[in-house]
C-alpha cells in the first residue's frame, strides 16, 4: 500500500490588473476554459479597485454595488514554465462595464487615452524603458559592495534566472546590476512603444518576485525599506517618435539638447511636477526616499545628466553618435514602485500634452543649479517637490487639468484612496511605517 495519495493537478491561469496600490489582484480559474474567458472576461466589483496596499478597503465611494468586467488582453499575456512548481501563466487586464465600455476608474485605460490623445493631437507615439531598483534578501550585505563584482557574484543564480524568466515572458532583458545601496540590484528591459511599456514594467516586477520566492528569498521593491537607508527607485525613461517611426527628441543645438517639437512636452511634465508626484510617488514612504541627500530628487529642475534632477537629460554615448537621436531620451526620476505603471506614464503624457497644448516652455538651463541659494531657485521659478504625500495630494486637488485626465469619478476615488491611507498610518513611526511596505512591496 502506497505512503500517500497523489492528486492530480489541474493548471490554472490568472487574470488581473494592477490597481492603486501599485499591485496586481485578480482571479484564477482553470485553463481549460481559457478562451471562454479571454472572449468573456472575469468578474470584479467596482470598490476592488479600492483595496489598499494593506490589503482591506480602507474607504469606498462605490459600496457594495456595481459589477465590473475583467478583460484580459491576449497580447498581455505571461507564461513562464519552472522547473519545480506551476508555471507563471497570467494575463493583464482591462476593467470595463458590462457592455464593454471601458471603466472609468481603469488604471490600463487612463494610460491609453493619454497615448490616444498625444497622437491624435500631435502624430506622436512614447517609446519608455522603466529602470526598476528593489533589495534582494538572497544575498547578505558586505560592506563596500555597492555596485560591486562581489555584489554581482554573490547573489547566485537570481540574475541569470532573472534575465531568462523575463525572456521567457516576452520581454527584451537589457540590465541586471548591484546598485549603490546594501543588497540592492536594478533591472531594466528595452524601451518599448505605448501601453506595452507600462505592462512590461508590471511583468517585470512580478518577474522579480516570481525568481525570488522560488529561490527561497524576496525582492523587496518598497520606496524605502530604513528611514535612513537608500531607497527604491523606479526611473520612467521616455522619448518621443514620429509615424514614420522617427525620433524626433533630439536636436544637439538646441537648450538641454531637446528638440523645439517636444520642449513644449517636456515644460509641461517639469510644470506639473509637483502635483503628479502624488501620482508617481504614492505611498507614504516615497516621501522618506524624496529627501536631501539621497540621491533622490528634491527640486522640480530639468538637467543636465543630473542625477539629482527631478528630469533629467541622459547622455548619448561615444561610439552611439551614428544613432544618437534615437538613443536620447529624458529620465523621470520621482517615481517608485508604489505607483501603478499605468497611472505613473499616463500622468507624464497626460502632463507633457497639457504643456503641448498651452505652449509652455523650458526655463533656462542653469548649470550651478547646486550652487543656487533657495531665494535664487525661487527666483528661477524652481519650486521644490512635495515632502509629504499628503501634501502631494494637496498640490494633485488643486490641479484642475488633472481633474480631465482622469475625469471627475476617478478623480475623487483617487483622492480617496490615497487620503485614507495617510489616515491609516497616521498614529505610527516612520520605522514602523517603513516596515509596513516592505512587508508588502
Amino acid at each position: 500500500m502506497s505512503g500517500g495519495a497523489t492528486l492530480r493537478q489541474e493548471e490554472l491561469v490568472f487574470v488581473g490588473i494592477c490597481d492603486l496600490a501599485g499591485l496586481v489582484r485578480g482571479k484564477g480559474f482553470p485553463a481549460a476554459e481559457l478562451e471562454a474567458r479571454l472572449r468573456q472576461g472575469v468578474g470584479l466589483t467596482a470598490s476592488n479597485i479600492m483595496i489598499s496596499a494593506f490589503g482591506s478597503i480602507l474607504a469606498t465611494p462605490f459600496g457594495t454595488m456595481g459589477d465590473l468586467v475583467m478583460m484580459p488582453d491576449r497580447e498581455a499575456v505571461v507564461q513562464v514554465p519552472f522547473d519545480e512548481g506551476a508555471a507563471e501563466h497570467f494575463y493583464l487586464a482591462d476593467l470595463q462595464e458590462l457592455d464593454g465600455r471601458p471603466w472609468s476608474c481603469c488604471p490600463r485605460d487612463f494610460l491609453r487615452r493619454a497615448l490616444t490623445a498625444l497622437e491624435a493631437e500631435t502624430g506622436l507615439v512614447v517609446k519608455t524603458a522603466f529602470e526598476q531598483e528593489f533589495v534582494y534578501t538572497g544575498v547578505k550585505d558586505r560592506p563596500g559592495a555597492s555596485y560591486a563584482l562581489d555584489s554581482f557574484r554573490r547573489q547566485g543564480i537570481f540574475g541569470e534566472s532573472l534575465t531568462g524568466a523575463l525572456r521567457a515572458a516576452g520581454l527584451t532583458p537589457d540590465s541586471f546590476l548591484p546598485e549603490y545601496g546594501p543588497r540592492q540590484f536594478e533591472v531594466t528591459v528595452k524601451p518599448t512603444v505605448g501601453l506595452r511599456a507600462a505592462d512590461e514594467a508590471v511583468i517585470t516586477r512580478e518577474m522579480v518576485r516570481s525568481v525570488a520566492e522560488r529561490l527561497g528569498h524576496r525582492a523587496i521593491l518598497s520606496p524605502v525599506i530604513n528611514t535612513d537607508g537608500i531607497g527604491n527607485g523606479t526611473h520612467i525613461h521616455f522619448s518621443l517618435w514620429d509615424q514614420e517611426g522617427l525620433p524626433v527628441s533630439r536636436d544637439a543645438t538646441a537648450p538641454y539638447g531637446i528638440s523645439t517639437r517636444i520642449a513644449p512636452f517636456v515644460a509641461g511634465v517639469l510644470h506639473h511636477l509637483p502635483a503628479i508626484t502624488a501620482i508617481t510617488a504614492p505611498s507614504v514612504a516615497s516621501y522618506y526616499r524624496l529627501q536631501p541627500n539621497r540621491w533622490a530628487p528634491v527640486w522640480a529642475f530639468l538637467g543636465r545628466q543630473d542625477r539629482g534632477a527631478a528630469l533629467r537629460v541622459s547622455p548619448v554615448f561615444q561610439g552611439a553618435e551614428a544613432r544618437a537621436d534615437a538613443q536620447f531620451n529624458i529620465e523621470y526620476r520621482v517615481a517608485d514602485a508604489a505607483a501603478s505603471p499605468y497611472l505613473a506614464l499616463g500622468a507624464i503624457i497626460h502632463a507633457g500634452l497639457d504643456g503641448i497644448r498651452g505652449g509652455m516652455t523650458l526655463p533656462p538651463e542653469q548649470p550651478e543649479f547646486w550652487a543656487m541659494t533657495a531665494a535664487a531657485r525661487a527666483d528661477a521659478g524652481i519650486d521644490e517637490l512635495p515632502r509629504s504625500l499628503a501634501q502631494a495630494l494637496d498640490l494633485l486637488a488643486a490641479t484642475e487639468a488633472a481633474r480631465g485626465w482622469f475625469g471627475p469619478e476617478f478623480f475623487a476615488a483617487y483622492l480617496q484612496f490615497k487620503r485614507s491611507e495617510i489616515e491609516a498610518l497616521a498614529d505610527l513611526e516612520p520605522s514602523d511605517i517603513c516596515d509596513r511596505y516592505a512587508a508588502i512591496y
